[in-house]
């Protein structure tokens, strides 16, 4: 049955009184049934039409709330994705006025909205970019979300069970989406600051998996980007072992950065793991097989292939770093092909840097050896004058994880 104006007024104002989170949240949605309803019974409406009509038919600020939802819902239906978006907006900020005097039951509509003007925003962005315009709704979106952490945060009469405060990590996490949509990263240190700085915030592990994982997503993503390669391996790992097995497409996020950085410290991932994420086995698979071979070749050739899509994922560095892993390997091939001797001459490495396809001189190669034993991948010393490389007698390649700074 199609609801009208009247019912859903009445219907809201129940929902307020029972404090019900979730059915507060689906009411508001653009894309719940109800609001295709709203925009048959309104053909063409304004809000100061409907305020004269309805306004005062509930308590402030829900007339005007729901005045503004059927706005969104009908711009939606109209496809003007930049009036959608400024309507929620104002939604949402008159939202606030009623959120900022009530306990954590408004949490789940908070959310909801939050997330239909994030996901307006996008389309607003992405209508205006085709269409040749200038459009910041993103970014706008972003600060409406901040002003949410803070009323979030600012909570200190509402039981602790109740408080508003149990929101804080999902609006973190979606003020850090919307700030890597807009690659205004650095604007990330202040809200992680603020957050930081409050002591009364639960414990993280109190908060749902999700909240968490998307939280320490973003926080492993930042370190990475930073190229604090521990920080950030160790938030993703947490992030992965956290992540719902179901979220597949969040699970190969995550695994996007949390591979390479595990190969760097030579743990490379097993056929099992790769072929759960074709994606992912189609652009890391050429270079951990020619990690395996110690083919540097091959691995030049996968970085050129995949030259755009790993700047686009930022990363082409990392990748590069990790042909040392090759070089690493290829030589400790020439060591067990010397039945593990401990004197090995120079021209064996550069013989097999050239089967290999790395046409280099002597020196070159000697220049290979020296920088391989000076980032810790080999463990011993260069005769200049006999052009000899003498290994240690014991654990002369040692293993990548357990060199001094493996992921540097």
């Amino acid at each position: 049955m199609a609801m009208t104006f009247s019912t859903f007024i009445m219907t809201l104002a129940e929902t307020i009184q029972s404090e019900n989170g979730p059915n507060l949240a689906y009411l508001l949605r653009p894309t719940s049934p109800h609001g295709k309803d709203l925009v048959k019974e309104f053909r063409n409406p304004t809000r100061e039409t409907l305020m004269s009509r309805y306004g005062g038919c509930i308590e402030s600020p829900w007339d005007d709330i729901a005045v503004r939802y059927v706005m969104v819902t009908t711009h939606i239906a109209r496809k003007r994705a930049g009036e959608a978006f400024n309507e929620q907006s104002q939604l949402v900020s008159q939202f606030f006025r009623y959120f900022i005097n009530n306990t954590g039951w408004t949490l789940p509509a908070l959310f909801s909205m939050l997330r239909d003007l994030r996901d307006l925003a996008f389309d607003a962005d992405n209508y205006a970019k085709y269409n040749n315009q200038k459009s910041e709704c993103m970014e706008s979106a972003a600060g409406v979300v901040v002003k949410a952490f803070s009323n979030c945060m600012t909570d200190r009469t509402s039981p602790p069970n109740e408080s508003r405060k149990w929101g804080v990590y999902y609006v973190v996490g979606l003020v850090l989406k919307c700030y890597f949509r807009v690659k205004r990263i650095s604007l990330s240190k202040n809200i992680l600051r603020a957050l930081n700085a409050n002591p009364d915030i639960p414990p993280l592990s109190e908060y749902p998996r999700s909240h968490q994982v998307t939280y320490r997503y973003y926080l492993g993503m930042l370190s990475f980007l930073n190229e604090d390669y521990n920080k950030s391996e160790q938030e993703l790992t947490l992030a992965f072992y956290q992540c719902y097995i179901p979220a597949h497409s969040n699970q190969e996020r995550i695994l996007t950065y949390l591979l390479p950085l595990r190969v760097l410290r030579g743990h490379l991932p097993t056929r099992d793991l790769m072929d759960r994420f074709p994606v992912l086995d189609e652009l890391f698979t050429p270079f951990i097989t020619a990690i395996r071979a110690g083919d540097i070749s091959a691995y030049d050739m996968a970085l050129d292939k995949w030259e755009r899509r790993l700047l686009e994922l930022n990363l082409w560095l990392t990748l590069e770093r990790a042909r040392e892993l090759c070089i690493r390997g290829l030589f400790r091939r020439v060591w067990v092909a010397t039945d593990q001797s401990t004197r090995i001459p120079v021209s064996m490495f550069h013989c097999s840097l050239r089967l290999k396809g790395i046409e280099v001189s002597m020196e070159e190669a000697e220049c290979y050896v020296a920088n391989m034993i000076y980032q810790g991948y080999m463990r011993g010393y260069i005769s200049h004058e006999k052009k000899m490389v003498v290994l240690a007698s014991a654990n002369a390649f040692p293993r990548v994880a357990d060199r001094l700074a493996p992921l540097s």
